[in-house]
């Protein structure tokens, strides 16, 4: 458990169904303390007491894309706590009991952001407490250190790239108009400074295609 910030936790654990190699073998969760409630961000973890030592207060669980349920539901029995994501969550949960489809602002000022054209599940969700965005999927951070959009179902060639650049790269324009110094990513270390920057630079560069 590594705390990035005051407030704001890290921790990795291994990828449940998905083994790459050295980029992407381990995921990313993150913990923040919004004030009134604490947030648990695409939970996934084997021994829940190391989270008993932080939570203090009440307990939401956000889930950014639907893939990234993975522990949400014990946690949710443990700590009493709702869970929020796409409608497309209920598929992973076994009780669709503590859910709640995201539809505008979220437990501790967070709010969640379509993306995508055609929408995507994915929903990045802006944490306004510690100036942070945390994606899913849609943005990572690579082996250099660069965050980057990532392309992983095939390899990338002229007319993928334009449609990043013409259909998706628009969508990600009111993500750009946010105050952020830090951006949240499953795969690769977070940014911790600069963030609307290193947005703007990723989106400005060509998609990244790794991990595969």
């Amino acid at each position: 458990m590594n705390e990035l910030a005051a407030g704001l936790w890290r921790w990795t654990a291994r990828h449940p169904e998905w083994h790459p190699g050295q980029w992407g073998s381990e995921v990313a969760c993150f913990a923040v303390d919004a004030g009134d409630v604490m947030l648990l961000i695409d939970p996934l973890i084997e021994q829940p007491d190391q989270l008993d030592a932080i939570v203090n207060k009440p307990v939401a669980i956000l889930i950014t894309i639907p893939y990234h349920v993975r522990s949400a539901e014990a946690l949710s029995e443990r700590y009493d706590a709702t869970i929020h994501g796409h409608k497309a969550v209920t598929n992973r949960l076994e009780s669709a009991k503590p859910f709640k489809e995201i539809d505008g602002e979220l437990p501790g000022g967070a709010r969640a952001y379509t993306i995508g054209k055609p929408r995507r599940f994915e929903m990045p969700i802006h944490l306004p407490s510690h100036k942070a965005l945390a994606f899913g999927d849609a943005f990572v951070t690579t082996l250099e250190g660069d965050l980057r959009i990532w392309h992983w179902r095939d390899r990338l060639d002229a007319d993928r790239i334009r449609w990043y650049r013409e259909r998706f790269n628009p969508t990600i324009q009111p993500l750009l108009e946010l105050d952020l110094e830090r951006i949240l990513v499953t795969h690769g270390p977070p940014i911790l400074s600069y963030g609307s920057a290193a947005l703007q630079a990723a989106v400005d560069a060509e998609p990244w295609y790794g991990g595969s």
